[in-house]
């Protein structure tokens, strides 16, 4: 097992060595805080109510700011980020830009992976929305 104890020792991502090695997320966190915080699911929704892009990774920077402006006012940062949960009707379309989606993460989030997962959905709360991002996040 390899570790990595963030600074504040709030979370801690644990990769094992014998799983293979975790590209944009962590096999798994443990947290020793005392707030969760529930992340309900976020799209692409602008402060009208309306999807504010149409490309997938167009809605997944604003799914992703949604989601850390929601634990911002919570308190927390992106690395109190836990888990993470993707929802896509097009996870073929989400695999062929994951090194966009990942460069996307890493300016907005940092590298402090969360365990995170990719559902596939045959369709969204948001009926245009094609990604949807809800998360747990643990604050100190």
């Amino acid at each position: 097992m390899s570790p990595e104890p963030d600074g504040d020792g709030v979370l801690r991502r644990v990769n094992p060595a014998e799983l293979s090695p975790p590209r944009g997320f962590s096999h798994a966190v443990t947290a020793t805080g005392s707030r969760l915080v529930f992340l309900a699911g976020q799209t692409a929704l602008d402060g009208d109510g309306r999807i504010a892009a149409q490309s997938l990774p167009g809605q997944f920077r604003i799914a992703l700011t949604n989601l850390l402006a929601a634990l911002a006012a919570c308190g927390g940062t992106p690395a109190d980020l836990a888990r993470v949960t993707v929802h896509t009707t097009d996870v073929p379309a989400y695999r062929a830009h994951a090194a966009e989606l990942g460069r996307v993460w890493r300016e907005l989030a940092g590298r402090d992976y969360p365990a995170m997962a990719v559902i596939g959905a045959v369709r969204l709360w948001d009926e245009k929305a094609s990604i949807e991002l809800d998360g747990i996040a643990v604050l100190p």
